[in-house]
């Protein structure tokens, strides 16, 4: 080995390391993971902070329930419990109607129950979280206790008739009395992308029977099936903002868990002209983005989708990474947060209510791994340095903002 890897940030600025696909893993770079892997056990300080932070999390969740969509109290149209189910945040029950239908919106005013196990948004994060730590924290430590418990959770949500949730998002993001589910909900399921990948990397070491992952698979096919020939589905794959992105990541990103690799292969194409292509401007500004009120954070929420993107073209010899059209390309995309990187927050152009450095982290240590430009190199440094805790330092190839 050239030299000993601490981090992803700390690999490409050592000229280490070359951008290659892994055949077992998901986004996750496996091949990298284990270098980091080594270098934890030599209690490398690089990494104490995110490593203490894991393990904080993944602890934990130990003690956490088995999350359930059957579990909430509120129940979508469909009566079934099974079936997932939220609704937008500013509707709330009529005050003046006996069953509180059809909801009312009042603006700015958010409905706890829309963010409560009322519903099932939260829980579905609850789940992603822990099934993550837990996964990362046996990878790293080698204590089977961690992937015990993620296997737990995962037969919960997937398996077991009388907790599974059923593979299809018809009542998300609902308005009681209005519409029984809406495409912009689909944006939800993008945190079982990190379920998929600590399935992969939990199966990699046979922590995984034959007849659960087979299960697993399953239940994403039928869902990606669903997501393809859905009215919603076709809502929220034409939408032009991050939500039109992260439909591609989920597709592309299912098809190769279950092993279509051919519709994801369609599906990066149709990322690459029909999103990327016309969401990114020539400067490099994501314009659908930079008209809200949080630009800076929907600016690195859409680069997490797009640097996905970026690793599943790895994966199948698409270059993703470099693709240019007519001036535009993912790369400007990523230099306009790199050029904010160290300023104050008052540098930033456009609007942000709640300014957050820290949330360029995962997008400059993924640029940094893809281009090794000096640039990125220095942002992916700065960044690393200023957030050890961040959990993007232990999941390469992958990018997370919330």
């Amino acid at each position: 080995m050239k030299a000993k890897i601490a981090c992803l940030a700390l690999v490409v600025w050592s000229g280490a390391f070359a951008v290659t696909a892994s055949a077992d893993c998901l986004t996750w770079d496996c091949q990298q993971m284990q270098d980091i892997k080594t270098q934890i056990a030599h209690h490398d300080g690089r990494y104490t902070a995110a490593w203490q932070a894991l393990q904080k999390q993944a602890d934990a969740a130990l003690s956490h329930p088995r999350w359930s969509v059957a579990d909430k109290t509120l129940t979508p149209a469909s009566g079934d419990k099974h079936d997932y189910f939220s609704f937008g945040p500013y509707w709330w029950p009529d005050p003046d109607r006996k069953d509180g239908l059809p909801y009312i919106r009042k603006d700015g005013q958010i409905n706890p129950d829309s963010k409560t196990n009322a519903t099932d948004s939260k829980r579905m994060v609850q789940f992603s979280d822990d099934v993550r730590a837990l996964t990362l924290a046996w990878y790293y430590s080698g204590e089977v206790k961690y992937a015990q418990k993620a296997q737990q959770m995962l037969r919960a949500w997937f398996l077991n008739a009388s907790t599974r949730m059923n593979p299809h998002l018809k009542y998300a993001q609902a308005i009681p009395g209005i519409v029984d589910g809406r495409g912009i909900g689909i944006i939800d399921t993008r945190v079982l992308i990190d379920v998929a990948d600590s399935i992969a990397l939990l199966a990699t070491a046979g922590q995984i029977p034959s007849t659960d992952l087979a299960g697993y698979q399953k239940w994403y096919a039928d869902y990606t099936a669903w997501l393809k020939t859905s009215r919603n589905g076709f809502e929220e794959a034409n939408w032009y903002n991050n939500h039109g992105a992260w439909y591609d990541a989920q597709v592309t990103a299912f098809s190769l868990f279950t092993g279509d690799n051919a519709s994801a292969a369609t599906q990066i194409d149709i990322f690459t002209l029909r999103h990327l292509a016309s969401q990114v401007n020539h400067k490099g500004e994501i314009t659908s983005e930079l008209e809200r009120t949080r630009s800076f954070h929907y600016s690195n929420f859409s680069l997490a989708a797009y640097a996905r993107m970026g690793r599943y073209g790895e994966k199948l010899n698409a270059d993703v990474w470099g693709f240019e059209l007519d001036g535009r390309t993912m790369k400007k995309a990523f230099a306009l947060i790199s050029e904010q990187t160290g300023k104050s927050p008052q540098a930033w152009p456009y609007k942000e209510l709640r300014y957050m450095s820290s949330e360029a982290t995962g997008p400059m240590l993924a640029a940094a791994r893809a281009y090794k430009d000096a640039a990125f190199v220095q942002s992916a440094r700065l960044l690393a340095n200023e957030n050890p805790q961040d959990i993007n330092l232990l999941i390469p190839g992958s990018v997370l903002v919330k």
